[in-house]
C-alpha cells in the first residue's frame, strides 16, 4: 500500500511527516496522536459538515503547541485538505504553530497560551447547560505542566462544585510538570469532586472506555500517561 492510499490511523504518521520546521515540538505532537485519534474516530459527535450545529460536541486543544498531530487528524477526518499540510507555518498558510479557530476548519479555539483551554471549556459547557443543550459534550486536551497555571486550579474547583458533567478533560501525563501533585494528577481532580481515571495514553480501547464511562453529576478527568515513542 502506498502512502497516498493509507487511510485511518495508518495515515497519521505520513500526514504528520508532511509538516516540517518545528521539530522541537515533535514530542508534544507524538504524545497526543493516539488520544486525538480515539476522540475523533470513536467518541466525539462532530463532522466537517456540522461545525455550525449547536448540538455538536466540542473539542478544545489547550495543549496547542506542536499541533501537527491535531492537523493530521483533522485532515484524516476530512476537516482539512491534506495538501494544506505541506505549507504549514509558512507565509500565507492557515496552519500556524498554534491553531487558529478563524483560519482552520474544525478548530474551536485559538490555543497556545497554556492554561486557557480548561477555563474556556468550562465556560462553553456552562453555556450549553444554560441553553438547555444537555447532549453535547465538551472535551479539553491539556498537558500535565499546564496544571501549574492558576486559571486551571480555579476551573477545576468550579467545575467540580457545580457538577458540570458535560465537561471532560484529558490530561497528557508525560512527566513534564515542574512540581507535580501529592497523590498524582487524578487526585488533584478527585478532591474537587471530579470522576477520574488513569489510562495508558497509547491504548485505544482503554482510552475509549475511559471517555465513555458513566459519570452522572460530575465532570470527568482522564489522565493519559504517555512515554515518547522511541523512549
Amino acid at each position: 500500500m502506498t502512502v497516498e492510499t493509507l487511510t485511518g490511523y495508518a495515515a497519521l504518521q505520513p500526514l504528520m511527516a508532511r509538516m516540517t520546521g518545528d521539530e522541537k515540538h515533535d514530542i508534544a505532537a507524538e504524545s497526543t496522536v493516539d488520544i486525538l485519534w480515539v476522540l475523533y474516530d470513536r467518541v466525539l459527535d462532530v463532522a466537517p459538515g456540522r461545525m455550525d450545529d449547536p448540538d455538536r460536541d466540542r473539542f478544545l486543544l489547550s495543549k496547542g503547541h506542536g499541533p501537527m498531530a491535531y492537523y493530521a487528524v483533522l485532515a484524516a477526518k476530512g476537516f482539512l485538505d491534506a495538501a494544506e499540510l505541506d505549507g504549514w507555518a509558512r507565509f500565507g498558510s492557515p496552519l500556524g504553530h498554534h491553531p487558529d479557530r478563524v483560519l482552520v476548519p474544525g478548530v474551536e479555539i485559538g490555543s497556545g497560551s497554556l492554561g486557557h483551554g480548561l477555563p474556556i471549556g468550562l465556560g462553553v459547557a456552562l453555556g450549553l447547560r444554560a441553553q438547555g443543550r444537555n447532549r453535547p459534550r465538551v472535551v479539553v486536551l491539556a498537558g500535565d505542566a499546564e496544571l501549574d497555571e492558576g486559571s486551571n486550579h480555579e476551573a477545576i474547583a468550579v467545575a467540580g462544585r457545580l457538577g458540570v458533567d458535560n465537561l471532560t478533560v484529558v490530561v497528557v501525563d508525560n512527566a513534564s510538570a515542574s512540581l507535580g501533585w501529592p497523590g498524582g494528577i487524578a487526585r488533584r481532580f478527585a478532591v474537587e469532586g471530579w470522576a477520574t481515571t488513569t489510562v495508558d495514553g497509547r491504548d485505544h480501547d482503554a482510552l475509549e472506555a475511559a471517555f465513555t464511562a458513566p459519570h452522572a453529576g460530575r465532570p470527568l478527568a482522564v489522565v493519559a500517561t504517555v512515554e515518547p515513542k522511541g523512549a
